[in-house]
């Protein structure tokens, strides 16, 4: 749950889940918890400009993947 307040410009924010929460530009960004994999924050003058969103898949004798 996030419950935004532009006035204060403050955010109320969930401590029950998983998340990270990036704000930028008086912003809130919530990228959610996947299963397995990576995210890598890129970032730029001090500013996170981008995620880059990887997934690893674990060899289980798939036919294929």
């Amino acid at each position: 749950m996030v419950k935004m307040d532009f006035e204060k410009m403050s955010a109320e924010i969930s401590l029950k889940e998983d998340a990270l929460f990036v704000v930028k530009n008086g912003q809130l960004t919530k990228v959610t918890a996947k299963p397995h994999g990576q995210d890598l924050i890129i970032w730029k003058n001090g500013q996170v400009l981008d995620i880059d969103r990887s997934e690893r898949v674990r060899i289980t004798g798939q036919e294929f993947i």
